[in-house]
C-alpha cells in the first residue's frame, strides 16, 4: 500500500484543544515552550499555544510531511489528554509566519472572554474552530 503523496505536499495545519493533566506547573509550561520552539524551527513549523484554565488551543502549520511527525509527538505527549482535533488540512498561506510557537494565556487574553465579548459576536456558532484561530491571531499582535 503507497501513501497518499497529496497528504505530504504543502503546506498544512492542524488546531486542536486538549486539557492540561493535573499538577503541571510554570515551569512545565516553560519546558513546553522551549522544546516547541526548537522542534518548530528545525523542523519549518510556525504556531501558536494558548493555556487557559486548564485547557491548551493549539494551531501548528508548516511542511505536512514534517506536521504529521509533529501531529503524532502532540498525540502521545503525556502532559495533556482529552484530545479534540478541531481542525486539520491544506493550507494556502501561513497565519503565524513570524512565530515558530507563539504563547498566550488569560494574562495575555482569554479566549472565553472573547467569545463572550461583543467585539467577537460576528464569529459563527457554529464555526468554533474558526473562533478559536481568530482568537490565536488577535492575541498575536
Amino acid at each position: 500500500m503507497t501513501s497518499d503523496p497529496i497528504m505530504f505536499d504543502g503546506l498544512g495545519f492542524f488546531l486542536y484543544r486538549s486539557t492540561a493533566c493535573d499538577g503541571l506547573n510554570v515551569g512545565d509550561l516553560e519546558d513546553i515552550l522551549k522544546a516547541a520552539r526548537q522542534r518548530n524551527d528545525a523542523a519549518g513549523l510556525t504556531g501558536c499555544l494558548h493555556h487557559e484554565d486548564g485547557l491548551f488551543f493549539q494551531w501548528l502549520e508548516g511542511p505536512q510531511y514534517q506536521l504529521q511527525h509533529v501531529i503524532q509527538s502532540i498525540l502521545r505527549d503525556t502532559r495533556h489528554r482529552d484530545i479534540s482535533v478541531l481542525g486539520e488540512g491544506s493550507l494556502a498561506q501561513r497565519r503565524f509566519q513570524d512565530w515558530r510557537m507563539r504563547f498566550s494565556d488569560r494574562e495575555h487574553g482569554s479566549l472565553m472572554d472573547w467569545f463572550a465579548s461583543s467585539s467577537a459576536s460576528t464569529v459563527d456558532p457554529s464555526d468554533y474552530a474558526g473562533g478559536v484561530v481568530a482568537f490565536l491571531q488577535s492575541v498575536a499582535v
